[in-house]
């Protein structure tokens, strides 16, 4: 093959394709029938001598050859988009609605800010939020019923620190801790919690699913113990009514007690045991990502999150002295 006289729009098709895993939608943002998106990626694969993509129940899976080719087929792409079309975005004539999943507590905590950020700058855009019941949002982002997702995605994101060809981006917005929650005047509230006080407790599990297993109860059974899931919830809203009216507690992370709706009612304690750090990533799609007012999007969502963590629930003084003396 010779690189002169090779089809560049094919690279186009190649780049649609490799975002969107699947030749339908590739075929829709690139305004093009179906047949006429794969017959492009046949004659790409004559060019190059490479299966290219291979056909799967939910799509295309790319080849080596396509993963090693496409970061270099979109950088170029993009700035040649670059050079011919210069980005003049003003954020205050944007028109744009956008789709996100989050958890309730999230949302409650991130959304407040973020609509006052709209009002003032962006009068144009748009939010519809999606509920999130999932730790696994890709399919969704792929699907394109989503534009981003926000939240504890702690396999999504491990895989796609080391994944090259996924079309999945992400970036981390806070990194937090897990703490005991429980309402004020509860009994193991007036001393350290040890680890026998712990499980002897009632507990209540936020469980999108309804699962009364989680992070948790693999710590404890790593060091032979467990402990009793009275309730299951799937809220974290609810979660922090019910603590703050009855003797169960929760684990949660410690930034999401703000929006519980209940944090005046609450106190925390610190794990008597060790758990994983609670991390918030973003999520979004590839085709999105040179979106400017998806960027405008995603830049406010990191500033709000610098913000969150001055929210943080701190101990009163008289917790911190009756621990030192417990």
């Amino acid at each position: 093959m010779s690189f002169l006289t090779l089809d560049l729009n094919l690279l186009r098709v190649f780049d649609a394709v490799m975002t969107e895993q699947n030749l339908t939608r590739a075929a829709g943002h690139l305004a093009m029938t179906q047949p006429a998106v794969s017959n492009a990626i046949k004659r790409l694969r004559e060019s190059l001598g490479d299966e290219l993509l291979i056909r799967t129940a939910y799509g295309v899976k790319p080849t080596p050859r396509a993963e090693a080719l496409w970061p270099a087929v979109r950088q170029a792409l993009a700035a040649l988009e670059a050079a011919v079309m210069p980005e003049t975005f003003d954020v205050s004539k944007a028109q744009a609605t956008f789709r996100m999943a989050m958890a309730d507590a999230t949302a409650a905590l991130w959304l407040p800010s973020l609509v006052r950020s709209i009002e003032k700058e962006a009068p144009g855009v748009n939010i519809r939020m999606v509920p999130l019941t999932t730790r696994e949002p890709r399919p969704m982002l792929l699907r394109g019923d989503i534009d981003l997702a926000v939240g504890f995605f702690p396999g999504v994101a491990a895989q796609l620190s080391y994944e090259t060809g996924s079309p999945i981006r992400h970036e981390r917005l806070y990194s937090g801790e897990y703490v005991v929650v429980m309402r004020k005047n509860h009994p193991l509230a007036q001393s350290k919690l040890d680890l026998d006080d712990y499980c002897k407790a009632n507990h209540l599990l936020v469980s999108f699913s309804g699962r009364a297993h989680g992070l948790v109860d693999e710590a404890l059974a790593q060091i032979g113990r467990e402990r009793r899931i009275l309730l299951t919830v799937n809220q974290f809203f609810t979660a922090g009514r019910v603590v703050a009216n009855s003797d169960l507690v929760t684990v949660l992370p410690k930034h999401l007690i703000a929006s519980t709706g209940a944090a005046e009612q609450l106190i925390w304690r610190e794990l008597p045991f060790q758990l994983p750090a609670v991390h918030l990533d973003m999520l979004w799609h590839e085709r999105d990502g040179r979106s400017p007012a998806h960027r405008w999007l995603r830049k406010n969502l990191e500033s709000l999150s610098a913000t969150a963590q001055k929210m943080l629930p701190q101990k009163s003084e008289a917790s911190e002295k009756m621990e030192k003396i417990a």
